[in-house]
């Protein structure tokens, strides 16, 4: 049986993980939970599935949330540094990171060390410090294996394959707002951003999914995941949601991954590797399916794509500029204190203002991260 730790029970990743976990209680244990603020749903999930420990980052709730489960025979941490510790649990036999943007980076960090594999739902982890978190893999033999559906997407179709990758093609549904004009995109609301399409998210990757940082954030990721280039990831608009993603090889034979949105089989693809299990998820209905289509993306009007390509080739601190300074206007446009096109500016200059380094350690990109921030902010009326 193996013991998971989850880095982020109470999102939607981590919610997602533990319905894995109850449909396999045979082969997997909720070993370790953890949340940012959410105490009522961290003590609910630890009634339920009693692990042996239990984190709530907000220092503030640790009494709530001790007084709470001090009849359970659970263990209660709190704080940013009880997350490092955890994942260093000697029963843990994965960590499944499914932290909220710049906050997975140390407790990975963490895991990574301690030569614990790592299931990967915190994309940011990457996004920020991609060249350390692939240093410090190889240095410890630890294996990252992708949550995120496109990501899952690409790694199935890499599985037995020996040949060299000639192309990612990185699926996105185009979130909300793919038929508007940048007029229109002027107007837009959180509460219109926070609707996407075909995926159940939260708040924080939902405005990330309308703008399409978030897409511009898996293709960093997938850059260091698979070794490549920019130019060897193409973004193709593929509203439907049915093709993940897949890979082009030397000879022009594309594979791709299809399935029906749901993020529970990326989730137990990851958990069960290189098992694949059983289940009752839903299938495709072939005879539903009446349009695949395909677009290219709009650079112009979702600039965020942009930027994450410009900080692939920037190098260095680049994505890490780019990562800060998009939590703070993703807060702000969802605080209605940030236009929608506003974020991009904003980014923009960050990128164009803060200073960049070429070899980081993880202090520097601390560093890089709360400067990044201060910035931004200020930017922001």
């Amino acid at each position: 049986m193996k013991k998971i730790c989850i880095l982020g029970s109470t999102g939607s990743i981590g919610t997602q993980t533990l319905q894995v976990i109850e449909e396999h209680p045979d082969l997997f244990e909720a070993y370790v939970l953890t949340a940012n603020s959410q105490a009522d749903l961290l003590i609910q999930q630890a009634r339920k599935f009693q692990p042996a420990a239990v984190v709530i980052a907000d220092e503030s709730k640790y009494q709530y949330v001790q007084d709470a489960l001090a009849s359970e025979p659970i263990q209660v941490y709190a704080g940013a540094d009880a997350l490092c510790q955890v994942v260093q649990m000697e029963p843990v036999d994965v960590v499944l990171t499914a932290l909220v943007g710049f906050s997975g980076l140390r407790p990975t960090i963490s895991a990574i060390k301690a030569r614990k594999p790592i299931a990967l739902a915190n994309k940011e982890t990457l996004v920020v410090a991609g060249e350390l978190i692939t240093d410090l893999c190889l240095q410890n033999h630890v294996p990252i294996l992708p949550v995120d559906s496109e990501h899952s997407a690409i790694f199935q179709s890499l599985m037995g394959e020996q040949s060299e990758i000639e192309k990612i093609i990185l699926t996105a549904s185009g979130g909300p707002f793919r038929n508007f004009t940048k007029e229109q995109l002027q107007n837009v609301t959180p509460a219109m951003a926070l609707k996407h399409p075909n995926w159940d998210m939260g708040a924080k990757i939902t405005i990330d999914s309308a703008s399409m940082m978030n897409k511009g954030f898996e293709v960093i990721e997938a850059r260091w995941l698979f070794d490549v280039t920019p130019e060897q990831i193409q973004v193709v608009v593929h509203p439907q949601s049915i093709i993940h993603s897949g890979v082009q090889f030397k000879d022009g034979a594309v594979k791709a991954q299809l399935g029906a949105p749901d993020m529970r089989v990326p989730i137990q693809l990851a958990l069960s590797y290189p098992e694949r299990l059983q289940s009752d998820f839903p299938r495709l209905d072939w005879w539903q399916m009446k349009d695949l289509t395909f677009e290219r993306p709009d650079e112009d009007k979702f600039r965020c794509l942009h930027m994450a390509y410009e900080a692939i080739r920037l190098g260095g601190n680049a994505a890490c500029i780019v990562n800060a300074a998009n939590e703070i206007v993703n807060l702000a446009f969802r605080q209605e204190r940030c236009g929608f096109l506003q974020m991009a500016d904003v980014i923009e200059k960050t990128l164009q203002k803060v200073a960049h380094q070429e070899q980081n350690t993880l202090d520097d990109y601390l560093a890089c991260d709360a400067e990044s921030r201060r910035f931004a902010a200020s930017l922001i009326l």
